[in-house]
């Protein structure tokens, strides 16, 4: 399969956080700030806030009430779990990722973080999480 490495450009890493506000000091202390207001996503499962600073962006996530989204990583300690990339094409850029045997771990769905586009996370063999989204 043919690939375009233009095609996936590097959005954030997502950083999974038991309190976004404690979590957010620590990044501020490295110089880090808010990206836009903080949101809250029923579909996901998960609050969060974007930080920019002097390296990758990030994106602070806690879960929301009775949601068990983040809790595999929590529980083990993992903060920084997946890796966000824009696509043109969500469908063709999730068809890439299969190609090399990843696997979705939940079918795309709107998400509230980018005004409605839709979004995939999927499982590389590598067991590192991409999160596909889906370009403006």
């Amino acid at each position: 399969m043919t690939f375009d490495p233009e095609q996936f450009r590097f959005h954030h890493i997502g950083v999974a956080c038991r309190r976004i506000e404690c979590e957010q000091r620590g990044w501020a202390a490295l110089g880090y700030a808010p990206e836009g207001a903080r949101f809250e996503d029923p579909l996901q499962g998960v609050a969060g806030i974007f930080m920019k600073g002097s390296g990758p962006r990030v994106e602070l996530l806690e879960e929301l009430p009775g949601s068990e989204t983040l809790t595999p990583f929590l529980e083990v300690g993992t903060k920084m779990y997946h890796q966000a990339f824009e696509v043109p094409d969500l469908d063709r850029g999730m068809a890439h990722l299969q190609h090399y045997r990843a696997k979705a771990l939940s079918p795309p769905k709107p998400a509230v973080a980018f005004g409605g586009r839709r979004v995939v996370f999927l499982m590389l063999p590598t067991r590192l999480i991409a999160e596909l989204i889906e370009m403006e």
